[in-house]
């Protein structure tokens, strides 16, 4: 009963040590979050450089950096865009809504007007809709509109943060702890008998 015991525990530890990836999605704001003028969504995930990654986001999740046409999913303003009547535009379907607007470049970055990007510690890196990779450097994860200007943008896309995590979820450990506590509890009871 012991050998059993101390096996079960053994299993349940290294069930709980497995890493555990989980997605969060944050709405970043093209006027509050952008790179010049608001101020970066704090996701406060913490990350060390090296560690694996993504985050995505709908690539018809659309926001603008102003009058027409400026609307851009988060990939940024790089092509042709025209609206579907639906989207959050409010254009006619088949209106020109997003075109190619070049880079803006800041803090050592250079990527298209519009882009989500994310920053850890003062580095800065493009995401766009579908990133997947390691953190640059360390820190707290932060994410941005990337414009020049915010005073006439508008609109938000939704950013799934996807990361791995080596700590156990609340609910597993309490579930470990719940079945370590019954079976030192029935090993007790089975050495007495």
């Amino acid at each position: 009963m012991m050998k059993t015991i101390g096996l079960s525990m053994i299993v349940a530890v290294c069930l709980l040590t497995v890493t555990h990836a989980y997605a969060i999605p944050f709405t970043v704001d093209a006027r509050a979050n952008s790179s010049s003028g608001g101020t970066g969504l704090n996701t406060g995930i913490v990350l060390v450089a090296g560690d694996a990654f993504t985050v995505t986001s709908g690539v018809n999740d659309l926001w603008s950096a102003g009058a027409l046409p400026r609307w851009s999913n988060a990939d940024g303003l790089i092509g042709n865009l025209f609206a579907n009547g639906l989207d959050e535009s409010g254009q006619p379907a088949g209106t020109l809504i997003g075109q190619n607007w070049g880079f803006h470049s800041q803090g050592g970055l250079s990527a298209p007007f519009g882009t989500l990007v994310g920053q850890l510690g003062s580095t800065f890196f493009a995401l766009g809709t579908n990133f997947s990779g390691v953190a640059p450097t360390g820190g707290t994860l932060r994410l941005f509109y990337w414009d020049s200007n915010n005073g006439d943008n508008s609109g938000t896309v939704v950013a799934n943060v996807n990361t791995v995590s080596a700590v156990p979820e609340p609910s597993a450990a309490l579930l470990l702890l719940t079945g370590l506590a019954i079976m030192t509890f029935a090993a007790r009871r089975y050495r007495a008998s």
